[in-house]
């Protein structure tokens, strides 16, 4: 069974240059996560290429004698994708198509393919198709004829497969009705969101495939799809949560990545708003992960880009089931010790102090680890934002009054 799932997973290369801003050990962590996009969008990746340059060719991306290389590695493998890790304009992609003759991709028309895998509304949907056509538009001359000889798979999802024959014009005019379409639809939710009343509201944020989903099933008992996939969760999900006797509404957002192409940030703004409107983050990030720092801060790059990194937020290390550091031996003395031999503890003494022992947890949403501090925290948080807002609600607070009294006499 495997093999045969084996059979339907496009052959794919991926390539990527070393520069002065981008070390070869960066560029590994980006070709890694470009696999493993590549895997989710269904692809198997079966050789990397790289060339240190101290900018891209402006032509081909990389040097006449790498895109040769390559070139050559596809004629003897029959390889049917090439994806290029940085967004490619219209002329490279041009250029690099005449020469290579296969379909090319570059990171951020991978990323836009894996949404459209992935919405199930007709609202990510509609997000989605604006998405593409605002990258595609600049890219129709060159596109549509290989559009034509290479027929579905990964990339070839959404407005591609109908608007082959279509110009400039006609897509810009789809442009325009989906942007009207999304307005609409953005009205409406605000209505909804207005609707919901005047309880807290409490979002998760993070890079994506954290596990978000498996704490969102956990803390609302309900049942969001999760995969160990990137993207898994594309529609925002928004859940009732009870924690003793004090309601609030938790929200599954969509999962930030880096290099995030602008056009998914313009398009989900109404999913983003979910973060926007939330009164306190939870911050979800995957301990486990060797880049969970980078992940940190490409997700606060994002919050910061959406106006919303200054609100109320706990920093939630999930996974620490999972993570695993290397160990050195007491009489070791040729070996450095870097930040992959940190055990938790020692993470823990890291900047991860300056955070607060109370905004700083660290938990598996898998094993329920240290799970019953993970709500007895997100209750207090709630509890004070609720108090800030309902100060004299003695049903949900019976010993507010008594704590205030107690206060004010000492």
């Amino acid at each position: 069974m495997l093999e045969k799932e084996k059979t339907t997973f496009e052959k794919t290369i991926v390539v990527g240059i070393i520069t002065q801003n981008q070390t070869e050990d960066k560029l590994n962590e980006y070709l890694d996560e470009l696999e493993f996009l590549t895997f989710t969008a269904g692809g198997e990746v079966i050789k990397r290429f790289s060339q240190k340059m101290e900018r891209p060719n402006p032509k081909t991306f990389v040097g006449t004698g790498k895109i040769e290389e390559i070139h050559l590695y596809i004629k003897a493998h029959n390889v049917d994708t090439v994806i290029f890790d940085d967004e490619l304009t219209p002329s490279q992609q041009k250029n690099i198509t005449k020469i290579l003759d296969c379909k090319i991709l570059d990171r951020t028309h991978l990323i836009l393919d894996i949404f459209a895998q992935r919405a199930e509304t007709s609202y990510a949907r509609t997000q989605v198709e604006l998405a593409q056509c605002q990258y595609l538009l600049p890219r129709l001359s060159g596109m549509w004829t290989h559009l034509e000889r290479q027929k579905g798979g990964i990339g070839m999802r959404g407005p591609g497969e109908t608007e082959i024959e279509t110009d400039r014009r006609i897509v810009r005019d789809r442009i325009a009705l989906l942007k009207d379409k999304i307005k609409i639809i953005d009205k409406q939710m605000s209505v909804q969101r207005s609707n919901r009343g005047a309880m807290v509201r409490v979002a998760l944020v993070g890079y994506t495939n954290v596990g978000k989903s498996t704490l969102m099933n956990v803390v609302s008992k309900s049942d969001v799809f999760v995969e160990n996939k990137l993207f898994a969760t594309l529609d925002t999900t928004v859940r009732k949560v009870v924690i003793k006797n004090l309601p609030f509404l938790l929200s599954d957002t969509v999962g930030f990545i880096r290099k995030l192409p602008t056009q998914l940030v313009d398009s989900f703004k109404s999913t983003l708003d979910e973060v926007r409107e939330a009164d306190l983050l939870l911050h979800v990030v995957d301990i486990s992960h060797a880049d969970f720092e980078e992940h940190i801060a490409s997700v606060n790059k994002t919050l910061l880009d959406i106006k919303s990194n200054d609100k109320p937020t706990i920093m939630v290390f999930n996974k620490i089931d999972a993570y695993k550091h290397l160990t050195i031996d007491d009489d070791d003395l040729i070996t450095e010790k870097t930040k992959r031999h940190y055990t938790l503890d020692e993470w823990k003494q890291t900047w991860m102090s300056d955070v607060g022992e109370a905004n700083a947890l660290f938990i598996s949403a898998t094993n329920k680890e240290n799970f019953e501090v993970f709500r007895a925290r997100v209750y207090e948080a709630v509890r004070q934002i609720h108090i800030t807002r309902f100060p004299y609600n003695k049903f949900l607070y019976p010993d507010y009054e008594d704590a205030v009294e107690k206060e004010d006499k000492a």
